[in-house]
């Protein structure tokens, strides 16, 4: 009898999530045996993409691969990566920015993946994140003045957790505040096809869509919540591949003619 096939697709529900938020982050999700492969690569200095078979390992991972292909295609195509390795006691933080925001793409959007191959809790400094952000662009460190901003989340958890960002998504490391080295791998990845209907499509057009998409959220965005909700709804009818789905505010996209 054979095995039954696993869907490792994102659901409708997180997908929609992912538009709103701009991000996504699985705790403790990679296995325990390939984080501990990982986290010895990184200690000798050979955690890089072009070096570690540990690495490539994580991103074959079915369930990983899945969520990439939801967000990117069956064939991604890759941009770069980097470790990111914060010493132990290192008290400066990076500034706030958005990675390459250069585009004139109108929805299309390149993915990066920030992987945790042991246990980052806050005092570690893991990624500052501002969830919501992503439609915002800006150009690199032109946000660099601001600190600390209402709803912004450190992405700290247990070893195996990935999040997988919106390349527009505003973010920034943080101090290391204990004496144990921090380790945080990057990969960023192009879309490799129209980033249309990838994801498992059921219930695209439910109620708890529409809530999600037009939830006011992230406070940060104050008066202009409403106005947000209608480009998370372009964003959602783009990556549906279904040009009449409508979850924006009163069905404002429809209204339109768009």
């Amino acid at each position: 009898m054979s095995e039954p096939v696993i869907d490792h697709r994102l659901t409708a529900v997180q997908m929609a999530e992912f538009v709103r938020d701009g991000y996504l982050m699985l705790d403790g999700f990679v296995p325990a045996e390939l984080n501990a492969a990982v986290h010895a690569d990184q200690q000798a200095d050979i955690g890089y993409w072009d070096k570690s078979s540990a690495i490539h390992a994580v991103f074959d991972y079915p369930p990983v691969k899945g969520i990439l292909n939801s967000l990117l295609g069956a064939s991604p195509v890759y941009d770069h990566s980097a470790l990111h390795v914060v010493g132990g006691g290192k008290r400066e933080a990076q500034v706030w920015h958005a990675d390459s925001i250069i585009d004139a793409r109108p929805f299309a959007f390149d993915v990066q993946s920030m992987y945790f191959s042991h246990d980052v809790p806050k005092e570690t400094g893991p990624t500052l994140i501002l969830p919501g952000s992503h439609l915002r662009r800006v150009s690199n460190v032109s946000i660099g003045r601001y600190k600390n901003i209402v709803g912004q989340k450190q992405l700290s958890g247990r070893a195996g957790a990935i999040a997988f960002l919106h390349h527009g998504l505003w973010h920034c490391a943080q101090p290391n505040q204990i004496e144990a080295t921090r380790y945080m791998f990057k990969l960023r990845l192009r879309p490799g096809e129209p980033q249309r209907g990838l994801f498992n499509t059921a219930g695209i057009d439910s109620p708890e869509i529409h809530s999600i998409i037009n939830s006011f959220t992230h406070k940060w965005m104050g008066d202009e919540a409403r106005a947000e909700t209608v480009q998370r709804a372009k964003l959602w009818r783009y990556v549906c591949g279904d040009d009449n789905v409508d979850a924006s505010f009163e069905g404002v996209l429809t209204r339109m003619g768009l």
